[in-house]
């Protein structure tokens, strides 16, 4: 399921982490027909805010944890793999023309690193209100030149984790208070490599 959401207090201005570069697809990502709703207006866009410190992954778990919108399933996957080290991928950017970096947040399974939930937080009034979730598995969400792009693959049965049958690439831009859907790109694979390996996730 795909769409915009409510607030959440903040816990700093801006993230980093073990994020992609948004130069598109991703091994995993969501699907074009659910739609997006906006959230609430945000206020004038003005210049950006200057770099201020960025909090830890640890900080940006527990927003994520602490965030109503989020699926309970999603927050009972958000825990360690081992020792403190999470299965989240944070990255900050411009995805909303706001005042304050936007942090897009991908959590993933440990085992194989299949994306259950992506979001984008959108920094308004000093708090990040979450605007964007996606939470059908396997997906993920990154920025691409100031795009939001959506990866969700598509398996067929018997289709091991690593060689999904197809996958949707799915491209939105910021249109005032929500994103709108750009554009879509289906891509189909070949079923004859690979050697079997991990069933793909059920349901999808």
């Amino acid at each position: 399921m795909i769409v915009a959401t409510a607030a959440i207090a903040a816990v700093g201005l801006f993230v980093s982490g073990c994020a992609t570069g948004g130069t598109g697809a991703r091994d995993e990502g969501p699907a074009a027909s659910d739609a997006v709703v906006p959230s609430a207006a945000p206020s004038p866009s003005v210049s950006r805010s200057p770099a201020a410190k960025e909090p830890t992954r640890l900080d940006v778990v527990r927003m994520v944890k602490a965030d109503p919108r989020v699926a309970k399933a999603v927050k009972d996957d958000l825990k360690p793999c081992v020792a403190d080290e999470y299965p989240i991928d944070v990255s900050y950017g411009d995805v909303t023309r706001g005042t304050a970096s936007d942090i897009v947040v991908n959590v993933m399974t440990c085992g194989d690193a299949v994306g259950v939930g992506s979001y984008v937080y959108r920094m308004e009034n000093r708090r990040y209100q979450n605007v964007f979730k996606a939470e059908e598995p396997p997906v993920y969400a990154e920025i691409d030149r100031g795009d939001l792009v959506v990866t969700q693959q598509i398996y067929e049965k018997g289709d091991p984790v690593s060689y999904p049958s197809s996958e949707d690439v799915i491209t939105y831009s910021w249109r005032g208070n929500h994103f709108a859907f750009v554009t879509s790109t289906r891509n189909e694979y070949s079923n004859a490599v690979g050697d079997g390996g991990t069933p793909a996730p059920a349901g999808n």
